[in-house]
């Protein structure tokens, strides 16, 4: 059936916020939503227009009660814009707990900036901030706003509720052309859409979701995202400063990734002489890689430059060669076209970078939260993977940045999917060897040797002031030094950069009342340094699954000598674990004036079902228990 345009606006659009003299009265919020949260949001409106294949508008109207300062986060909204986007309105108020408003937003209360994340040379792309908190709580905030696109590229997603928030009223609108029908994804969430019919043939869907609690993670479970309710959506036909594309497919969104891409990997002829000299007398592929990355390194610095579609297309090879810097993009752009000189097919990838991004939906083309473009050079054993933006990271090592995840691989065909490189919990792998001596006091000095490889050579930021300052690695070998008490007397930091690193920490300790004295005797912990912290509590009813991951094996060599006349009146019993998640073994053993302890522990990455949880719980528990185990000494003078 179809509706008056006009009308539709009207049911999408309520009043304004600025016209709104009361409302949202806590009373009205009904009991069930108030219970373990910090945030509970009234109303939360979203519709996305379509208006042609290069311009779009987007309409938010978001309306929250904060009852503590927990949920004082939900108090600002930051309304992102640039040369691309123009910000048409931004309306907003507060109300008390009875619903009587008590502020509403000016045109001066709303700041205007720059975005400057600290790494950027240049980006003009802008925020407006509208702050409307308040110090008495509990109290309603609703802002509104929209924003003309003059692009339709990617389309915004909509989640609903999370850890400590729940939503009384969610509404999710699509309007757009036949030609132009949008693709979504419900996450979560069952429900048919309305679709309605406008005079002028625009197509509306909508759906309407009420009441839904908080969505509460459980420990050692999967990304929240997967988790919370929500809905995705993205264009199939879609224009982007020119650049026309199709993304109903990863093959097709990736040759319009070609396009933008296209005629910008020429380089200067002197850059390509030296490519040759560099690579003259390799005989391997690898090889000719390793000298044009460490080439790339020592020439470029990493500098992001968001202009226009800036943040899409790199800049020309030619140009990060004479400016000896660019963002990931163009770094990687560059790289690909050094090895492209070099005979070497190499491709451009963009991926979702960071230690806690979600997973991609594989069947769901889309941007998503792709971030990063990183380089791959299919090999015959195996692909290489190298990261562009570092002037330290080891050749072909991605590290937990960039490893086990989707990469579209930007193909001369188009985009496919593919895998970064996983690292085995076999080769994510900390060494420790220790020589302690302890005199009949209970005081001690240690040299301690550590070699951390794999994903463990990133443990803590260890790579990162591996060639950094003398005070970042002090500070740096100060918080990772899990003993109780102890004086750093001297450490020196090593590396060995290959495809799987190597760093090496030694230090030189000094350890007061190491162990604890009552009469003749003396209580140690024979594990130094690698003791089992805060252990996973038992969920009964658990619903998520148990996510390790990624594995690691450690091995710790404790070696105490002491004085002759102390003997151990008790020694802990050898220990050994063998699970699904990995196993552990632990022993001490004794001879005059000497005590050796052996510490071996294995993780294993996986998913595992909801209802081993707690045998996993029982796993870490009984290591924790191992790991804390005292042995008694005796003063037998």
């Amino acid at each position: 059936m179809k509706i008056p345009g006009i009308l539709l606006f009207v049911f999408l659009v309520p009043v304004l916020a600025g016209a709104r003299d009361y409302g949202y009265p806590v009373k009205d919020i009904p009991e069930a939503l108030m219970k373990d949260v910090n945030v509970v949001v009234r109303e939360d409106v979203m519709t996305h227009k379509i208006v042609s294949r290069r311009s779009a508008v987007h309409y938010v109207r978001f309306v929250a009660t904060i009852l503590n300062s927990k949920g004082s986060a939900y108090a600002t909204q930051f309304v992102h814009y640039s040369k691309m986007e123009k910000v048409n309105f931004i309306r907003g108020a507060a109300y008390n707990s009875a619903g009587v408003q008590i502020r509403r937003l000016k045109n001066k209360d709303i700041k205007d900036q720059s975005i400057n994340d600290g790494m950027t040379l240049y980006r003009d792309d802008r925020l407006k901030i509208a702050d409307l908190s308040s110090a008495s709580y509990p109290y309603t905030i609703e802002f509104e706003y929209e924003l003309e696109a003059k692009y339709l590229y990617d389309m915004p997603d909509s989640w609903f509720s999370g850890r400590h928030t729940s939503t009384q009223k969610a509404v999710y609108s699509l309007v757009f052309p036949p030609e132009l029908t949008p693709r979504y994804r419900l996450v979560n969430l069952e429900q048919e859409p309305v679709r309605q019919t406008l005079d002028n043939g625009m197509v509306s869907l909508t759906w309407t979701f009420e009441n839904i609690g908080p969505v509460v993670p459980e420990p050692h479970g999967p990304h929240p995202r997967e988790l919370r309710p929500g809905i995705l959506a993205a264009p199939t036909d879609f224009e982007y400063a020119g650049y026309v594309g199709d993304m109903s497919s990863w093959k097709s969104f990736g040759r319009w990734f070609n396009l933008l891409n296209e005629g910008r990997d020429a380089l200067p002829a002197e850059t390509k002489a030296r490519v040759a000299e560099l690579t003259r007398g390799l005989s391997s592929n690898e090889e000719k890689a390793r000298v044009l990355y460490d080439y790339l390194q020592g020439k470029t610095r990493y500098v992001n430059i968001s202009l226009g579609i800036g943040g899409l297309q790199p800049f020309p090879a030619e140009v990060v060669d004479q400016n000896g810097y660019g963002d990931c993009k163009a770094l990687s752009n560059y790289m690909v076209a050094l090895l492209k000189e070099a005979g070497i097919k190499a491709y451009y990838a963009i991926v979702a970078a960071g230690d806690d991004v979600p997973p991609l939906i594989e069947d769901f083309p889309s941007h998503q939260s792709t971030n990063h473009v990183i380089v791959a050079v299919p090999e015959a054993a195996d692909t290489l993977w190298l990261e562009c933006t570092s002037q330290t990271r080891p050749f072909g090592f991605m590290g937990s940045f960039t490893s086990d995840r989707k990469a579209l691989l930007i193909t001369e065909d188009g985009g496919k999917l593919v895998n970064t490189v996983r690292y085995p919990d076999s080769l994510n792998v900390r060494v420790r060897s220790a020589q302690v001596v302890m005199d009949a006091t209970g005081n001690a000095t240690a040299t301690v040797r550590t070699s951390y490889s794999g994903l463990q050579y990133d443990a803590g930021g260890l790579s990162r002031v591996l060639n950094g300052r003398y005070d970042a690695q002090k500070d740096w070998a100060l918080e990772n030094t899990d003993i109780p008490s102890f004086d750093l007397k001297k450490f020196t930091f090593e590396e060995r950069r290959e495809m799987i690193p190597e760093a090496i920490v030694s230090l030189d300790l000094k350890l007061d009342r190491l162990a604890s004295a009552s009469g003749k005797r003396l209580f140690l912990i024979p594990n130094l340094m690698n003791r089992s912290g805060r252990l996973p509590q038992a969920i009964e009813d658990r619903k998520s699954d148990l996510v390790i991951d990624y594995g690691f094996v450690h091995v710790d060599s404790i070696e105490y000598t002491i004085p002759e006349h102390l003997y151990p009146e008790h020694l802990p019993r050898p220990v050994k674990l063998e699970t699904p998640f990995g196993w552990y073994e632990a022993t001490c053993t004794a001879e005059q004036g000497r005590l050796v302890y052996v510490r071996k522990f294995m993780l294993r990455q996986g998913r595992y079902p909801a209802a081993k949880y707690n045998d996993y719980v029982e796993f870490r528990r009984s290591i924790g228990k191992a790991d804390h185990t005292k042995l008694v000494l005796i003063n037998k003078t």
